[in-house]
């Protein structure tokens, strides 16, 4: 009896975190994750402000008063509030530390998905839902933080500040983070910021963590219109002269392309100390590159992963697609999006000018939308800032390296750098080579990921607050 016991005890030590009972702070904070993901906050269809009330009600409900919790909107966009919420510290002198996610997410259709995808589900280990890791992960840690520095009296001089807002997954939409900086910039101060990004590279079996990454600065999204207009005409005399093959023939010819690679600091150092870390071929071009960016052996090895041919290059590509006005009428106006992340050193004009000379067709107009964000520089990686972090991570994760990465997406960070609260993308949580599937169908994130991100974020805010 004894030795089956000490068998099932021993088994016990090996189960995967989300098999095992919760304990009673990772429940509160499985419950609010929940009401996050199931919560839309879509642009179509959802509501931010809507979300942002909820977690105001869960913060007042652990302590904080309504005079330190501030729901903000702006007439045009109701349905797009933040909220920022403020633990006062010790020290009246110190400056505060910002904790920054976004509460919207990408559209997403039930009839695509397998789950209903505002519904949190838990199965064989991950999370699913959409915004299970982008990017209402963070944003459940955040408030979960500031929860539980408040229900613990937990000492702290410099003051929390917990902003969540909307907008950050639509270019052109109303962006909180940006209003926030331009309008509400002293209630935001901080001395730095956290957000998200920076995630980690885990081996494909989802068993071995291979390295953290932590935000040196980001590309620019921007979105281009392609437009094509024609006189049309009856489907039964069709001509050659078709707003849709014009449009079709462009596309192609960019989606053909490959822009020159480029390189920065921060990703001939990722490179560079991956190399070793990924071996074989892969690990090869990793090095050659970070040596020569222009070698057009590693580049091509490179560019046959998604990640890293997107560290490498300014990458654009279509979208959306709208045309026609009726099924047997020629159509007379067509046009598409193409989404291109810019690398840094690039301008938005000069990728125009590129994607015009690409489609070669006087027929199509390529215009600039509204740029999401402005080029940003990197802020600083101080040892102020990485050496509780590279610590902290090798307590749990002993020989997985923090590595600076260049940020082939685009965050709100953009936003509070400039103006003047330096914010780094890091979340001590490990995406499986599909990257969690961010944007796509199925979005989903480990659910024994979550929890230890959880944990080391409040540690590392425990450290970074005294």
């Amino acid at each position: 009896m004894r030795n089956a016991v000490a068998a099932a005890f021993a088994a016990s030590l090996i189960l995967p975190i989300a098999a095992q009972p919760l304990r009673p702070g990772q429940q509160a904070f499985r419950d609010i994750y929940k009401e996050m993901v199931e919560t839309n906050t879509t642009l179509s269809v959802g509501d931010c402000t809507v979300l942002a009330q909820k977690m105001a009600a869960r913060l007042k409900t652990a302590g904080y008063p309504d005079s330190d919790l501030h729901i903000l909107t702006v007439p045009d966009h109701p349905k797009e509030g933040s909220l920022v919420a403020v633990l006062p510290g010790s020290d009246p002198k110190a400056k505060a530390i910002l904790l920054l996610a976004h509460l919207d997410v990408v559209e997403a259709k039930r009839e695509d998905w397998t789950r209903d995808p505002f519904t949190l589900v838990e199965e064989d280990g991950y999370f699913y839902g959409r915004g299970t890791a982008d990017d209402k992960s963070v944003a459940a840690i955040w408030v979960d933080v500031m929860i539980r520095f408040k229900q613990a009296n937990i000492a702290h001089k410099r003051p929390l500040k917990l902003a969540l807002t909307c907008g950050e997954e639509t270019n052109g939409a109303f962006n909180g983070a940006k209003w926030l900086a331009a309008n509400q910039r002293a209630l935001i101060d901080a001395e730095f910021g956290l957000t998200e990004g920076g995630w980690g590279t885990m081996a494909e079996n989802g068993g071995k963590r291979i390295a953290l990454g932590i935000n040196a600065g980001e590309k620019l999204s921007q979105n281009y219109t392609l437009g094509v207009a024609n006189p049309g005409g009856h489907s039964m005399r069709p001509v050659k002269d078709n707003a849709i093959y014009h449009l079709s023939a462009g596309l192609l010819k960019i989606g053909g392309y490959d822009f020159p690679t480029q390189s920065t600091d921060a990703s001939r150092e990722y490179f560079s100390r991956m190399a070793p870390l990924t071996g074989g071929e892969m690990g090869a071009a990793m090095k050659a590159f970070s040596k020569n960016d222009k070698d057009a052996w590693a580049a091509a090895v490179l560019a046959t992963d998604p990640r890293f041919n997107a560290a490498m290059r300014t990458t654009c590509v279509a979208t959306l697609i709208n045309g026609g006005h009726a099924t047997n009428a020629l159509p007379q106006h067509v046009s598409a999006n193409v989404n291109c992340r810019i690398f840094p050193g690039t301008t938005p004009e000069t990728v125009r000018n590129k994607l015009q000379e690409l489609v070669a067709d006087p027929q199509i107009t390529v215009t600039a939308q509204a740029a999401h964000n402005d080029p940003a520089p990197a802020p600083p990686l101080t040892p102020a800032l990485m050496k509780p972090l590279v610590a902290e991570a090798a307590k749990r994760w002993p020989g997985v390296p923090v590595i600076p990465q260049l940020e082939i997406g685009a965050t709100d960070a953009s936003f509070m750098t400039p103006a003047g609260i330096p914010t780094y993308g890091f979340t001590g949580m490990f995406f499986e080579p599909d990257g969690s599937r961010l944007h796509g169908l199925n979005e989903r994130i480990r659910a024994q990921v979550l929890y230890e991100a959880r944990d080391y974020l409040f540690d590392l805010v425990s450290i970074y607050s005294k």
